[in-house]
């Protein structure tokens, strides 16, 4: 009873050490993502001007956040937003596998010796400093290193306490498995896979597979079949969360999982050799096995990324080939499906910031081209193609209003992370400039409703009329242009009172028109009814300018 009751406490142990472990490392990289984030991001944007450079950028990224996922979605984000080619972030990504080799040598240090005596201080200072807003980041950061180191510690006992090199069962277990049988590799390289996809931590189960070799109870075959298995497990668990979302996302997902697979395919046809030259560089004794881990990891990516570096171009027409783009369908109402805001579950706040950006963007664009209609609807004289313009404005103005509120939603959401005060401030002014753009798409509708009840009256207006109101419209149109230029660039490349310009030449129009047509009805140029809807797309115009004056003023709030 007694032996049962301290393997259950054994197991609480080593569950309990792995979850301090997990919690350690997503603290400590969503923190350094918060700090650097907008500096990686300019990293990622800028040093990716060939395939090496990528590459380096992928490595630097991904050591420094230490989170290779991460790295992945900042790069699907340029993709998607046209900042980087499908290319260059195949290049990255084979990077991100190199810098995430880290990892492994954070954790095989961490077995190395009893790093718990330097936690407890770490966790001192860091009380102390989360308390100071100037150094609240630091604070974090050093907890997160602290529960990481925690947890290691933790789990280096535990399996010392555990003593799985003298536990009969357990050595007889995997003495069962021949370890130059090519089947034992596969089996245990299924294994790795398989359990990193159910713990979604590739350090997690590298941990544990630093626990069994050191202890002496995994032959280091078995091992390293199972570190193979993580490099797997990782890439199906990110295609799995791509699968809904946009085509971009999708092939950098499944680029990832074809480096991985080529790689683990040539490594089975030279993996006793290769291990051995590994054991051999290392150098002999248990106590080194977690080296030799940390060691073959990091030679495999290496030179699997020094092979296929070379093809990129090959891979990028076969990830093309396997994932094709989505046809082009002729129905007329619009899918109302955010491009940056699906790719899986948000890993990162601070990426999810970035990401809600470019959607905001997208949403700006889309309600000028909404504009555009209305356009097109004011040009038109064919009476079925004016209802068949007038529909599509009705479905656009239902899709730009789902589009303000899952925008919202997914601000929402990430405003209850913990956040940079920078980052805080960004939301705020999204929340804002989408509430704005929602607005612009309503003043697009009642343009197109106006000129819709003047159609069915069977007038028209006159030509005069026709030319003040085009003028007017071509302000907007300049408006909504400059607004999404604003959007799209960075505020310090821009200049607000070119806004307020325009602005103010469209509220000096408006008094000017307003005063004309007074003028017309009462000398009966045209009826009243006429003069009515002929102001009242004038005085929507205005409501527009001033709707892009908020969207620009969102943008360049502090």
């Amino acid at each position: 009873m007694e032996t049962t009751h301290d393997y259950l406490m054994m197991g609480f142990r080593l569950l309990g050490s792995l979850a301090l472990l997990i919690f350690g490392m997503k603290l400590m990289s969503e923190t350094l993502q918060k700090m650097a984030g907008p500096g990686l991001r300019h990293i990622l944007a800028r040093m990716t001007t060939n395939r090496f450079t990528g590459m380096l950028t992928g490595v630097l990224v991904t050591a420094t956040v230490q989170s290779s996922t991460a790295t992945t979605v900042m790069t699907v984000s340029f993709v998607n937003a046209g900042l980087l080619t499908l290319a260059q972030a195949i290049s990255i990504i084979m990077g991100a596998n190199i810098g995430t080799t880290l990892t492994a040598w954070i954790i095989s240090a961490g077995f190395s010796f009893n790093i718990t005596d330097f936690v407890w201080p770490a966790f001192v200072v860091a009380m102390f400093l989360i308390y100071r807003k100037r150094h609240e980041n630091v604070g974090d950061f050093l907890f997160g290193i602290a529960f990481m180191f925690l947890g290691l510690g933790t789990l280096r006992q535990t399996g010392v306490d555990m003593n799985l090199g003298e536990n009969e069962a357990v050595l007889r277990f995997f003495s069962s498995f021949d370890p130059n049988s090519f089947t034992t590799t596969l089996l245990f390289l299924l294994i790795g896979g398989v359990l990193t996809m159910c713990v979604q931590s590739s350090a997690a189960v590298m941990a544990i597979t630093m626990i069994l070799c050191s202890s002496g109870a995994l032959p280091i075959y078995q091992g390293i079949a199972l570190v193979m298995g993580e490099n797997i497990g990782t890439t199906v668990t990110s295609n799995l969360a791509a699968m809904t979302a946009s085509t971009q996302a999708r092939r950098a997902a499944f680029a990832h999982m074809f480096f991985n697979f080529f790689g683990v395919s040539w490594m089975l046809l030279v993996f006793h050799p290769f291990v051995d030259f590994v054991c051999q560089l290392v150098g002999g004794g248990v106590d080194k096995l977690s080296f030799v881990l940390a060691t073959f990891h990091t030679c495999f990516n290496i030179v699997n990324t020094s092979i296929l570096i070379w093809f990129i171009p090959q891979i990028e027409r076969i990830v093309c080939w396997v994932i094709r783009g989505g046809q082009e369908t002729g129905d007329k109402r619009p899918e109302v499906r955010l491009q940056y805001l699906d790719a899986g579950p948000m890993q990162a706040p601070e990426i999810a910031v970035l990401q809600a950006q470019k959607e905001v963007q997208l949403y700006g664009q889309r309600v000028q081209q909404m504009f555009k209609m209305v356009l097109q609807l004011f040009g038109e004289h064919d009476k079925e193609r004016f209802v068949h313009v007038f529909t599509q404005i009705e479905n656009e103005e239902d899709a730009t209003d789902k589009i303000e509120i899952e925008i919202a939603k997914y601000l929402e959401k990430v405003s209850d992370e913990h956040l940079s005060d920078d980052t805080k401030q960004k939301i705020r002014r999204m929340m804002r400039e989408i509430s704005e753009l929602e607005s612009i798409g309503d003043a697009c509708y009642n343009l197109a409703r106006t000129q819709n009840r003047l159609q069915e009256s069977g007038k028209d207006f006159t030509a005069t009329q026709q030319e003040q109101l085009q003028n007017m419209l071509t302000l907007c149109d300049n408006a909504l242009t400059q607004m999404n230029s604003v959007m799209t660039g960075h505020r310090h490349e821009h200049d607000i009172q070119e806004t307020f310009r325009i602005e103010n030449d469209i509220n000096r129009m408006r008094q000017q028109l307003k005063a004309d047509n007074i003028r017309a009805v009462n000398e009966r140029e045209y009826d009243y009814n006429v003069g009515t809807m002929y102001i009242d797309l004038i005085n929507e115009c205005e409501k527009l300018g001033d709707y892009v004056v908020n969207v620009v003023e969102a943008r360049f709030s502090k």
